[in-house]
């Protein structure tokens, strides 16, 4: 496991103790970001209509579409970072 991996997976665990809660905004980019960096990018089709906390995931998630999943990974070890200052 390369040391980038260990820290995205630390990040992953830290993420659960945060304090407080972040703000939808806020859920919505590590949601992506994580999904990027663990999976890279969707593949799935769209959520069903009335399905709005899923649409708006998916789409935060295809909005990183084409992003390498260890640029993804590093961002999301600096907002979980950010967050915990």
């Amino acid at each position: 496991m390369t040391d980038l991996r260990r820290e995205f997976e630390q990040a992953a665990e830290d993420v659960k103790r945060l304090g407080t809660r972040p703000d939808n905004d806020t859920l919505l980019k590590l949601y992506a970001l994580y999904k990027q960096g663990s999976q890279g990018d969707v593949r799935s089709g769209l959520p069903g209509f009335f399905d709005f906390v899923g649409t708006a995931k998916h789409e935060a998630w295809a909005q990183l579409s084409g992003i390498p999943r260890e640029e993804a990974m590093r961002r999301y070890i600096a907002l979980v970072r950010q967050l915990l200052a």
